[in-house]
């Protein structure tokens, strides 16, 4: 196992002291290595409920015979950030995830990875990582919002970025917009839509597929 590197040997007493300073046992060094790059947040909303994912996932690892060993990574709400000065901070983020998740698995030779991602640069970030790797590699999405239910009609984000425009034009009511913007984004996931987010997510699920 590419793990062994730091595991096995008399030259790795002191990696195993610290594995078991980390609550690992020796029969948990036993099994592969498994990391679980999670982009849990408590900000962007696609990743708010990603340490339920994490979870699970750690249980399948478990199941399967392998050691789940959880870290994370940043991650940036694009609709959050655009219109200000924030928006020059999300693409660069991408690097900074590839980077993040390639220097956890290097530095500490993971034998695999199951990555967490959601939206506009994390999947991309994590699938470059991935590609620089080449480690067996599973990539589980945390999925789509839902869209929101508004006077019988399905809203969503968009439909709040066109509800400004018809606020400033005169044809939507201040009051309609807080009701809006209220029932829109009714939950947590990837913004509803095709976005970037969205279509990475899809296209990760036909790569898998493919790869399959």
């Amino acid at each position: 196992m590419r793990s062994d590197n730091v595991k096995r040997g008399l030259e790795r007493v002191a990696h195993r002291g610290l594995f078991y300073a980390a609550g690992l046992s020796p029969d948990d060094l036993d099994r592969p290595l498994i990391g679980v790059a999670n982009s849990f947040n408590e900000i962007v909303p696609g990743h708010v409920h990603l340490r339920e994912v994490a979870q699970a996932v750690k249980a399948g690892i478990w199941t399967a015979g392998g050691t789940p060993l959880e870290f994370n990574t940043i991650g940036v709400c694009d609709g959050i950030a655009m219109g200000h000065p924030g928006m020059c901070y999300s693409l660069p983020s991408r690097e900074l995830i590839a980077d993040s998740v390639e220097i956890m698995a290097m530095a500490h030779q993971l034998d695999g990875l199951v990555l967490i991602p959601n939206c506009d640069k994390i999947v991309p970030g994590m699938l470059m990582a991935a590609a620089r790797l080449n480690i067996p590699t599973i990539v589980v999405s945390g999925g789509p919002m839902m869209a929101g239910r508004y006077r019988d009609r399905a809203v969503d984000v968009k439909t709040l970025f066109e509800a400004a425009g018809r606020v400033k034009a005169g044809r939507l009511s201040e009051e309609e917009l807080n009701a809006l913007e209220l029932a829109a984004c009714p939950g947590c996931g990837s913004c509803a839509g095709l976005f970037t987010a969205n279509t990475m997510n899809c296209l990760t699920e036909a790569l898998d597929g493919t790869a399959g």
